[in-house]
């Protein structure tokens, strides 16, 4: 594994366990050139998942892409950054269970905001105000009364 800070070759795995959910194996390493610690995780890949854009341009699915979109919608709360990643590799394993390689955004999209209302309502509403491309504070008003009515 090359070190992100020097690029040196020479890293030594220190630790390695399980993550919480099981999905992954988290490894700490140390880089033998430039003594900086970084940490690596290994997960089980079954098949290259590729997001069809509502232009029809096809992008493949970025694992991290995801983890950083959803740590956006979640900064500044008061929520794990490993319960992200179980959010994160739960929706990972759902899109592989569908059993196509292709996957609209939109599904991707509704994922993420089914486990973001879940995690955090705030976070929900964040997403959401990007996701959806709100533009006006009317459009806020409108999604949380339609929030405050589902609740109801």
């Amino acid at each position: 594994m090359r070190c992100p800070f020097c690029a040196s070759e020479d890293t030594q795995v220190k630790d390695s366990r399980p993550t919480e959910d099981g999905a992954a194996i988290r490894r700490r390493r140390l880089c033998g050139s430039c003594d900086a610690r970084f940490t690596t995780f290994e997960r089980v890949q079954l098949r290259e998942l590729v997001i069809l854009k509502s232009s029809g341009k096809k992008v493949p699915f970025d694992r991290e892409k995801l983890v950083r979109s959803i740590s956006i919608a979640v900064r500044k709360r008061e929520i794990d950054q490993d319960k992200v990643e179980t959010m994160v590799s739960t929706i990972v394993r759902k899109l592989e269970a569908l059993g196509d390689t292709e996957i609209g955004s939109s599904v991707l999209g509704e994922m993420v905001m089914q486990g973001l209302q879940e995690l955090d309502e705030v976070a929900f509403v964040r997403y959401a105000s990007v996701y959806n491309n709100f533009s006006r504070v009317e459009d806020f008003e409108k999604f949380l009364s339609r929030m405050a009515g589902q609740s109801e």
